[in-house]
C-alpha cells in the first residue's frame, strides 16, 4: 500500500508531470505542476521514497483533492532537493535591475552633479533630506520618475540626468525622540536643482500633487525645500497639454493653510513657481545665499523688461527686511536644523522633561530701567521666561516694533508677541501690525496659546503712516484678536496705551484669559504726555511763565501717571492682577494650565 497520496491543492490544469512510476525521489523534489489563472503551483515530495501510480498527465483538469500521484516512503534519504533552477534567474535579474535603477537616482552615481553643488558650497537634495530626517525612516514616493522628455532624449540618460524628475517626495520622521512618535510623521519635498535647474515639469507636478494629497488626508505637516527656476518648457512627451495652467500644485499647496503646518526653505535661486510655493508657506526659512523672486531673468527678459542678473532679483538681505523671509540662516545645514526646530512648535509637548531647563527668574525684578523713558531689550525678558534656548523669532527684521516668535514653557509650545521699545518706542506701525495679526492667525489655526508682553504707546501716527493705509491695515489686528479661541495671556510690562494696546491684547484688557501687569505697568487712553497736553491745553496755555508752565505740566503728568498705575487699574478690575516680575513664568504656567 502506498504510504502517501498527493492530491491537487487547487483547481487548474496539469502543465508538468516531473516523475514517473518506480522513480526514486528525495524530500522536496517537485512532482506535479498545476496552473490556474496563469499562476503555477508545484506539488513537492514531503518525504523520500519511490513513486507508485501517477494519476494525471499534462493538460488534465484538476479539482481540489483529486489524487495526483502515489508514493511509497522509505524514510532513508534525508537530503532535500534544491528548488527548481530557472536558467535565466529572472527574479535575481529583476532585483539587480531595480538596485541599479535606484542607484542612478543617488549621489554616488551622480558624481558630476554632486561636484557642481559642492563647488557652489551647496548640498545635494539627498544630503538635505538626510539632514532633515533619518534616511531609514523615509518612505519615498515616485523615485523612478524621469522628465517627460523621452521623445527628445535617450531614456537611459534621463534616468540619472533627470532623477526623480527633479523633486524628492516622501514621508519621514522629523524630531524623533523629542515628541511622541505619532506626531513626527512629516511630508517632505526637496526640489533638486541638479535636475534641469530645479524646474517644475509634468511628472514633477504630479509628484507634488500626490504627496500634498497624502499630507492633507493624513494631516501631516510639510517641509519643502523650494530651490529652482520655475516652470519647465522642455517636456515634450505630454502632447495633450497646451498652457499647463490646469496644474493643481499651487492651489493644493495653498489649500493646506490652516490644516497642516507648512515650512518652506530656500537656497540659491528660487524663482517663479518655486517662489510662489516658498512664499505661501506658514514659515519661510532662507539661506544668506538665496535669491527669491516671482520671475527669473528669462521671464523678465521675455516680458521686455531688460536683462538682469539672477543675483539682482530678490536677494535674501532685502527679502528678510520686507517680510518675505521669516528666518534667515547661514547655510542649508542650518536651514534644516531651523526647519526641525520650527516644526517642533507644531508637534505638541516635548516627551522628555530632561530636555528643558530655564533661567533664574529673580533678575526680572531689576530688568527694566529706573527711568520709564529709557529703552531696554525685551528679548532678554523672553529668554528668561522661556525654556533654555527654546525661543525662535519670526520676521525679526520686518515690523520690528513687535517681536513675534515661538518658545517652550516646560516643553509646551507657546506663541510670543512682544512690544519692542527699541523700535519706534514700541509704537505699532503697519508692518508690525500686519505681522502681529498674521501671527495671531497662525497660532489660532494650530491651537498654540499666545503670551503677549505689552509695552506700547499705541498705534504709530502721522500723515506718512496714514499714506501707507494705516486705517485699513492696522484694523486687521483687531480682527485677528477677535477670532482667537486659543488661550491668550497678557503681561503689561510698562506702557499700555490707546487703540494699539487694545489691539495687541486681542481687543481690550478683558479679552485675554488672564491680564496681568508688572508694578511698572501704566495704562491710559493715550500716552501720558499727550494726554496732559491735550486734556489740559487751556490750563497750560493760561500760564505765561515758562518755568511755572513746566512745573504745572510735571504736576499734571504725575497725577495722570498715578491714576494709570497698574495697582490703581487693578483696583477697579480693569486688569486681573499685578505681580512681581520674578513670578511671571510661574504665573504663565498656571494661566496656561501647564502646571
Amino acid at each position: 500500500m502506498p504510504t502517501h497520496t498527493y492530491c491537487a491543492p487547487n483547481i487548474g490544469f496539469v502543465v508538468a508531470v516531473l516523475v514517473g512510476q518506480n522513480e526514486q525521489v528525495n524530500i522536496n523534489q517537485p512532482l506535479i505542476i498545476i496552473e490556474a489563472m496563469k499562476m503555477q503551483t508545484t506539488v513537492c515530495a514531503e518525504v523520500s521514497g519511490k513513486i507508485g501510480k501517477v494519476f494525471v498527465k499534462i493538460e488534465d483538469e484538476c479539482f481540489v483533492g483529486m489524487p495526483l500521484v502515489d508514493m511509497f516512503a522509505d524514510g532513508v534519504n534525508k537530503v532535500k532537493t534544491e528548488a527548481i533552477h530557472i536558467t535565466d534567474n529572472t527574479n535575481q535579474r529583476l532585483l539587480d535591475e531595480l538596485r541599479f535603477r535606484e542607484a542612478l537616482t543617488l549621489d554616488k552615481q551622480r558624481n558630476e552633479q554632486q561636484q557642481k553643488r559642492q563647488q557652489k558650497g551647496y548640498l545635494t537634495a539627498r544630503q538635505n533630506l538626510q539632514n532633515l530626517c533619518p534616511i531609514e525612516s523615509f518612505m519615498e514616493y515616485g523615485q523612478m520618475a524621469v522628465a517627460a522628455q523621452r521623445l527628445r532624449r535617450d531614456y537611459d540618460d534621463l534616468k540619472s540626468a533627470t532623477a526623480a524628475d527633479g523633486v524628492i517626495t516622501g514621508i519621514g520622521h522629523i524630531n524623533l525622540g523629542l515628541v511622541p512618535k505619532k506626531n513626527t510623521q512629516t511630508a517632505i519635498i526637496i526640489n533638486d536643482y541638479s535636475v534641469l535647474a530645479g524646474t517644475q515639469g509634468y511628472f514633477h507636478h504630479l509628484k507634488l500633487d500626490r504627496i500634498l494629497a497624502v499630507a492633507a488626508d493624513k494631516k501631516y505637516p510639510v517641509v519643502m525645500f523650494t530651490e529652482g527656476g520655475g516652470g519647465r518648457p522642455g517636456d515634450t512627451d505630454i502632447t495633450t497639454v497646451n498652457s499647463g495652467l490646469q496644474c493643481q500644485s499651487f492651489a493644493t499647496w495653498a489649500s493646506l493653510q490652516g490644516k497642516v503646518p507648512r515650512i518652506s526653505v530656500a537656497n540659491g535661486y528660487c524663482f517663479a513657481g518655486n517662489a510662489a510655493l516658498f512664499g505661501a508657506a506658514d514659515i519661510t526659512i532662507a539661506t544668506q545665499s538665496s535669491w527669491i523672486g516671482m520671475a527669473g531673468p528669462a521671464m523678465i527678459e521675455g516680458g521686455g523688461l531688460g536683462l538682469v542678473k539672477p543675483t539682482d532679483i530678490g536677494p535674501s538681505a532685502k527679502q528678510v527686511k520686507n517680510g518675505v523671509i521669516d528666518i534667515l540662516v547661514e547655510n542649508e545645514q542650518q536651514a534644516a536644523e531651523m526647519a526641525q526646530k520650527c516644526l517642533l512648535y507644531f508637534q505638541g509637548p516635548l516627551v522628555d522633561e530632561q530636555k528643558w531647563t530655564f533661567a533664574d527668574q529673580q533678575p526680572l525684578n531689576q530688568v527694566l530701567p529706573q527711568d520709564r523713558r529709557f529703552v531696554y531689550d525685551v528679548k532678554e525678558i523672553i529668554h528668561v521666561l522661556a525654556d533654555t534656548d527654546s525661543f525662535t523669532e519670526i520676521k525679526a527684521l520686518f515690523g520690528a516694533a513687535i517681536i513675534t516668535g515661538f518658545m517652550h514653557l516646560q516643553g509646551n509650545p507657546v506663541g510670543v508677541l512682544a512690544s519692542n521699545c527699541k523700535v519706534l518706542g514700541g509704537a505699532i506701525d503697519v508692518d508690525a501690525g500686519e505681522k502681529a495679526s498674521q501671527f495671531m492667525h497662525l497660532c489660532q489655526q494650530f491651537s498654540i496659546p499666545i503670551v503677549v508682553l505689552c509695552d506700547t504707546p499705541g498705534f504709530m501716527v502721522g500723515p506718512e503712516h496714514e499714506n501707507k493705509g494705516a486705517v485699513r491695515r492696522l484694523s486687521q489686528l483687531f480682527v485677528a484678536g477677535s477670532q482667537l479661541t486659543v488661550p491668550l495671556v497678557a503681561v503689561v510690562l510698562r506702557k499700555c496705551y490707546g487703540l494699539g494696546a487694545q489691539a495687541l491684547l486681542g481687543g481690550n484688557t478683558s479679552q485675554p484669559s488672564y491680564t496681568l501687569a508688572w508694578p511698572t505697568g501704566e495704562f491710559g487712553a493715550m500716552g501720558l504726555e499727550g494726554a496732559v497736553k491735550l486734556g489740559f491745553k487751556k490750563e497750560l496755555a493760561a500760564v505765561q511763565d515758562s518755568s511755572a508752565k513746566k512745573i504745572l505740566y510735571e504736576k499734571l503728568l504725575a497725577q495722570q501717571y498715578q491714576k494709570g498705575q497698574a495697582q490703581e487699574v487693578a483696583s477697579v478690575l480693569e486688569i486681573d492682577a499685578v505681580i512681581e516680575p520674578a513670578d511671571t513664568r510661574r504665573t504663565l504656567l498656571l494661566a496656561l494650565n501647564i502646571i
